[in-house]
């Protein structure tokens, strides 16, 4: 697989995450070199959302999004809000997120209070005029019936692995679709159908690193560099090549974080 000769978009990473303590700085700098010209960071807490926002002022390929990620919105009222509300203002946050509903974990919030939390946000994102990145584990009726309350705002269903029939309907609504390592794994059922029929003006690449790394490194921690095996996976499915696909994702991610 070849590195630095491609260019690439990673529509969704976790520099901040503390798998990266000891050599951030070194998988950040050296991600240009391996073909890698974007990476968008989202905050799953008040806390890591300005942890985000502090990795895109110090790296100018780096930029940010803040949100309450489902898992960690216990607790989450008036005051939280008006803080992810105010980062949004800032010039290198492109997005609210991580948002969404996760049913998947029995110690997570309340569902009732998860969905209550993910209208909030949409809501915000709206307001703010800016996209929504979409967390849904375990939760597709709900998140899709959800994001139909919210028209006016437009996103992606990152990490997707609902139906096809879902998938059409959230490319219908405009919404995007986001695909990382997971559908390099051998039980990654749904994937070759719903890659193969997506346009894919409608894809967006990323990684979710640390976690998620493709088949032939799982298990090791991920990165942005390891974004070429997502983009093969895809090339392969969709009869493109790898180039195409590289630059049609590219391409996406830019339009739709609205980064020149």
């Amino acid at each position: 697989m070849r590195e630095g000769d491609c260019r690439l978009f990673d529509s969704h990473a976790h520099y901040d995450d503390e798998a990266f303590n000891e050599d951030r700085d070194r998988v950040l700098s050296g991600l240009v070199s391996r073909g890698v010209t974007h990476v968008v960071n989202p905050g799953c807490t008040v806390a890591s959302s300005r942890a985000a926002i502090a990795l895109a002022e110090r790296y100018a390929h780096v930029y940010a999004a803040a949100g309450i990620h489902p898992e960690n919105c216990a607790g989450a009222g008036r005051e939280e809000f008006e803080q992810i509300r105010a980062l949004l203002r800032h010039p290198k946050v492109v997005a609210v997120g991580e948002i969404g509903l996760d049913y998947y974990w029995k110690e997570n919030p309340p569902r009732d209070f998860q969905r209550q939390v993910f209208r909030r946000q949409l809501a915000m994102a709206g307001e703010a005029g800016l996209p929504a990145i979409v967390h849904d584990r375990d939760a597709h009726g709900d998140t899709l019936a959800i994001v139909r309350e919210f028209p006016g705002v437009r996103g992606v269903f990152h990490c997707y692995s609902g139906s096809l029939e879902d998938a059409r309907e959230i490319v219908k609504a405009g919404w995007y679709l986001g695909f990382n390592g997971a559908i390099t794994f051998k039980n990654a059922r749904k994937a070759p159908e719903v890659v193969t029929w997506a346009p894919i003006e409608r894809i967006l690449i990323e990684t979710d690193c640390p976690y998620l790394t493709p088949v032939p490194f799982r298990g090791k921690r991920n990165d942005s560099g390891y974004l070429p095996y997502v983009a093969e996976k895809i090339a392969l499915w969709k009869g493109l090549s790898v180039e195409e696909v590289e630059e049609a994702t590219t391409r996406n991610a830019k339009n739709f974080y609205g980064i020149e």
